[in-house]
């Protein structure tokens, strides 16, 4: 449990880049480095989380941490890869509450970005590995990847390759505002039991649950969600942003609980079912189109984030650096990206 925990707090301060980059560094932490699973149990655990409503990282947090420890384990792997996050981001609530304005970040996100787009690719070409073994996962990969890109939502592309494979193939920013806790609570597990797809769909779900209410402007939520992902861990923790402006650290606390507590009872329920199908050939067979799909939105998330990180001779010298890192010298995505914001930080102070 202690090194449970221990290794969940590290990436949960360190994983930046959204719910792609955090999975990747996740599989190198526990297939490469550790051997906790194998490249296709790790595989499949991220082809469960995209049939299940919640934020996916963090869902497989719990799962790795289950498959470690059992229930304790899922409880711990997904408190210590939350707390890092919700910490910090109540923190830069309460500057931006007092202030008015974020904390300057762009220079060190901009050096971030392109690393973390390396370690994406990383993570895709292992998966890829595991996951297209022929034509038909080519093809569905393909067709995932071109959905996606095309704008079909995430949770249509899994439910058809799900179905595919079941059915188809043989194989105010100063102050708070007046909002009672248990009003905030409600709508933070309204959205975290019905959250599906990527991170940026929560600004949908958040922007249509405030404005109906009228407690925050879409100005001070789009800074929530920026603060979200800007910051380590997972994205979701831009509730606890939202929590902290509309009725302080208490708020912070009720939001952070609230939108992250349908998945751990989610993966809860859904993980012996997994274990217990997977060697079933119809099950095994869903499973193999499931995860071919999820490679193929991987690689519409690359598509998507590589024009924006890559910009810039220096955001191509820095991601042909942590390439080098990985694929010559084999060093851990987790050096490298933390090497890539201490540099950033370098360029902060020297501008």
């Amino acid at each position: 449990m202690r090194e449970l925990a221990l290794v969940f707090l590290k990436l949960g301060t360190i994983a930046v880049g959204g719910p792609a980059a955090h999975i990747a560094m996740m599989r190198h932490e526990f297939v490469d480095r550790r051997g906790w699973l194998t490249g296709q149990e790790f595989l499949d655990l991220i082809g469960a989380t995209n049939l299940i409503p919640g934020p996916n990282s963090t869902e497989m947090a719990m799962h790795l941490g289950r498959l470690r420890a059992g229930g304790a384990g899922l409880v711990a792997g997904g408190i210590a890869f939350i707390l890092p996050s919700a910490v910090l981001v109540t923190v830069l609530a309460a500057l931006y509450a007092r202030f008015g304005a974020l904390p300057a970040v762009e220079v060190v996100l901009a050096t971030l970005r392109p690393a973390v787009v390396v370690v994406i690719a990383d993570a895709l070409v292992g998966f890829a590995r595991q996951a297209v073994r022929n034509v038909a996962t080519a093809a569905t990969a393909c067709l995932a990847l071109a959905g996606s890109l095309a704008g079909i939502p995430e949770l249509a592309l899994v439910g058809a390759a799900l179905l595919v494979g079941a059915f188809a193939i043989p194989v105010d920013r100063s102050r708070t505002l007046d909002v009672s806790l248990a009003a905030l609570g409600l709508m933070c597990l309204k959205i975290g039991a019905t959250l599906f797809g990527s991170g940026y769909v929560l600004i949908a779900y958040l922007q249509a649950e405030l404005s109906a209410r009228g407690w925050l402007s879409d100005r001070a939520l789009l800074d929530a969600v920026a603060i979200g992902q800007a910051t380590p861990g997972p994205v979701s923790t831009a509730a606890t942003f939202v929590g902290y402006l509309l009725a302080g650290v208490p708020g912070a606390g009720v939001a952070t609980i609230a939108i992250f507590l349908p998945a751990f009872v989610l993966v809860a329920v859904t993980a012996p079912l997994v274990e217990r199908w997977r060697a079933r050939p119809a099950v095994r067979r869903t499973l193999d189109v499931v995860n071919a799909a999820v490679v193929g939105l991987i690689a519409a998330v690359l598509v998507r984030l590589a024009p924006a990180a890559v910009d810039s001779v220096t955001s191509l010298l820095v991601a042909a650096g942590v390439g080098a890192g990985l694929w010559l010298f084999g060093w851990g995505s987790t050096w490298l990206l933390a090497a890539s914001v201490a540099f950033g930080i370098l360029r902060a102070m020297a501008g």
